[in-house]
């Protein structure tokens, strides 16, 4: 069980990853979509999808982070062990109230407005239950071993996880983790493998390059240094037709 949790399944779970997005963009480019309802309901989807955005996005941050700084380079920029861990629990436990409420109010909209709920499928719900589970024991664990420094996790799951990236999980390194946190890398794979078949594939297709385009410029059409606009093709001023609709 131990080879497989942390041997076998992040690397099926990376190829369901890669395979469905692959097979997601061939057979169903027209469903590569988040599904907006924003035409049924608008005031409160401007308030709460933000707030989940804007949580998601920073616990994404923090997980890599977490993972992938190694402790080296924090103590390098005179991070200590206890700056970390109050960084890591009062930072990681905001992101993920943030997430958790904009969700809670998605769900909110989706229960108490008819066409939202009826445009709500069982795929929905089903990548909503993963990605609660994920965020909230992402949360209890940590919230639960935050006592002196808290579970020093640098040493075991980030060095496990940066083992996967070069073919030889260190398998070994996630036997002595506390069960909250093998829970939550559970459950955080099993989303990775699901997210190519729910509506959570749009986030591979955000519009990131509208950070980078030119500026669009706009300007006022000043009729006494441009003139009139000149007549379309096949088309007639109005004034020049008489009232039987000839010249």
């Amino acid at each position: 069980m131990t080879v497989f949790l942390w041997g076998v399944l992040p690397y099926a779970a990376f190829l369901s990853l890669v395979a469905g997005l692959v097979w997601r963009h061939r057979y169903d480019r027209f469903g590569w979509t988040s599904r907006s309802s924003q035409v049924y309901e608008s005031k409160l989807l401007n308030i709460a999808s933000p707030v989940f955005h804007y949580g998601i996005l920073f616990v994404l941050v923090g997980h890599l982070i977490g993972l992938f700084v190694p402790e080296s380079w924090t103590d390098a920029i005179g991070v200590d062990e206890r700056a970390y861990h109050l960084f890591s629990l009062y930072g990681g436990t905001l992101a993920g109230v943030l997430a958790v409420a904009g969700i809670a109010a998605l769900v909110y909209r989706r229960r108490t407005n008819a066409p939202v709920f009826r445009a709500t499928t069982g795929n929905d719900k089903f990548m909503y239950v993963f990605l609660v589970g994920a965020i909230v024991l992402g949360m209890v664990a940590k919230l639960a071993h935050s006592t002196g420094t808290g579970y020093d996790y640098r040493h075991s799951i980030a060095p496990w996880s940066r083992s996967l990236f070069r073919l030889s999980p260190e398998t070994g390194l996630m036997t002595g983790v506390p069960v909250l946190y093998q829970a939550h890398a559970v459950i955080g794979m099993l989303l990775i493998a699901l997210v190519p078949y729910t509506r959570l594939v749009h986030m591979f297709s955000a519009p990131v390059q509208y950070l980078f385009r030119p500026y669009v410029v706009y300007r006022s059409r000043d009729p006494e240094q441009l003139g009139p606009r000149p007549d379309r093709p096949g088309w007639e001023r109005a004034e020049l037709r008489g009232p039987g609709g000839g010249r």
